[in-house]
């Protein structure tokens, strides 16, 4: 089976069929970088990444953007609260972003293209646009005329009139149709702005993004992505825009991952519910918070609570205790060669068969999770033997391995913690210790461990450790 994407676009799944063989153009709203990302931030950031990782499992190269949004009222209000200037607000808080996605254990993009960085560029484009008639310009801002493209409203499937109710802004008269959006923003006193044709001033939101996806990954993109709450009117704008400049289609293939509620309710600003990310990793465990991600399919919403943690804590334990006793055995083989290695490896390609077939099918990662515990039952099965063979327990450990480097739901050893070369060493040299009763310092190395949250425990093979 090929893999299928469900294309927003067109309501259906699709059988992916990039533009270039083997090469993926792919590109995902970024953070506007005024504050923490929160939990509903994190979840197209890992799900895209798992997307990411899994086209590039499957042998294609992937050209992966994400942009930072670096100038936008709310980085100007921001500014002014905290006595920074709006590049120093933008700079904190994409250090901060960084520092969550490598914390949980996702891969940078090939590029974070910065709005402030590509101001030529989105001029450049706003002037093909009124040069077309596609824009015009009223009172130092200009809008792209929306009753011009024909198209408008294709992604998100509404009419003219559906949108003009949904639109819930006060009347502005400089627009000749109260659908029209702004493409450039005049300045105000003191705000911080470029010089333009049309007076200084800095852009706006969506036309940022067509502008850098169309300088890094050309007239169409393979992939578009980003949040459900991103569909309409940002991506909408965005192939209104992109398409009346070009001619071409901005994206093959469109994706949104769905909503996270809190408790059963949409998390909102109004509600005082919002959970960042930072304030999350200080009690929940990165990979549990990517399993919680994965749990449910990335186009169905998800509810956050202490629950569905606790549930997502549990099933990420199970899976790295079960590759961790694998190790342990591999490291007291005796036997290399296993008798049984064949039908063993009939077996676990039957499951990752599975697997990919899950994944295939628009990356349905809860179906590809119960191959991942498939596996954990078959290893789990294969460790009752009192004898392993190295080849077999091998067969097993890649196998968990090749999952992984698709799910990231192993855990892997942070900053200051102790590596696994690290424990192992230690575990010896404590047993040296034992064996020769130095116990003062079986005693520190046992602390020592402690302190790094390891826990060992006896097995009839010796002592294997796991961490907490």
């Amino acid at each position: 089976m090929s893999l299928h994407i469900y294309n927003t676009m067109h309501r259906s799944k699709e059988e992916f069929k990039p533009l270039e063989p083997g090469q993926v153009k792919m590109y995902v709203c970024g953070p506007t970088v005024y504050d923490y990302i929160h939990i509903g931030n994190a979840r197209p950031v890992i799900f895209f990444d798992v997307v990411r990782r899994y086209l590039e499992t499957t042998g294609y190269h992937v050209n992966y953007i994400v942009n930072f949004t670096d100038v936008d009222d709310k980085l100007i209000r921001k500014a002014e609260q905290l006595d920074m200037t709006v590049a120093e607000v933008a700079e904190k808080f994409i250090h901060a972003f960084n520092d969550n996605i490598e914390a949980l254990g996702v891969h940078r993009a090939t590029l974070n293209p910065r709005v402030t960085d590509h101001i030529p560029e989105i001029l450049a484009f706003i002037e093909g646009l009124v040069e077309t008639g596609y824009a015009y310009e009223s009172g130092g801002d200009v809008f792209f005329r929306t009753g011009k493209f024909k198209d408008y409203g294709k992604l998100s499937h509404q009419n003219m009139q559906e949108l003009q109710l949904g639109i819930r802004i006060e009347v502005d008269r400089r627009k000749e149709n109260g659908q029209d959006f702004v493409l450039w923003k005049a300045a105000k006193p003191g705000e911080v702005h470029w010089e333009s044709p049309w007076g200084a001033g800095r852009p706006g939101w969506h036309i940022e993004c067509s502008a850098m996806a169309r300088k890094y990954l050309g007239d169409t993109l393979d992939i578009h992505g980003g949040g459900h709450d991103l569909q309409f009117p940002h991506h909408e704008c965005e192939v209104a825009q992109s398409e009346a400049f070009t001619g071409e289609p901005l994206a093959r293939y469109w994706m949104h991952n769905g909503y996270i509620h809190i408790n059963n309710e949409k998390m909102s600003k109004s509600l005082g519910n919002g959970i960042t990310v930072n304030e999350l990793l200080k009690r929940v465990k990165p990979e549990a918070l990517r399993y919680f991600m994965l749990s449910a399919h990335y186009r169905s919403p998800l509810n956050f609570n202490d629950e569905t943690i606790a549930q997502s804590e549990n099933s990420v334990e199970r899976i790295a205790n079960c590759y961790g006793n694998l190790h342990h055995r591999l490291a007291v083989a005796v036997n290399e060669q296993g008798e049984g290695a064949a039908a063993l490896r009939a077996r676990v390609e039957a499951i990752q068969a599975q697997f990919q077939a899950k994944m295939d099918d628009d990356f349905n990662t809860p179906d590809a999770i119960t191959a991942v515990f498939d596996l954990v039952s078959e290893a789990n099965l294969y460790l009752q033997r009192p004898v392993a063979a190295a080849e077999e327990l091998q067969i097993l450990i890649s196998a968990f391995e090749a999952f992984d480097k698709v799910l990231g739901l192993l855990p892997a050893a942070g900053e200051g913690e102790l590596h696994d070369s690290e424990i192992d060493a230690l575990i010896v040299e404590r047993t040296e210790a034992r064996t020769t009763k130095n116990w003062k310092r079986a005693d520190e190395i046992r602390d020592l461990l402690a302190g790094h949250g390891i826990v060992l425990e006896d097995t009839p093979q010796g002592i294997r450790w796991r961490r907490k």
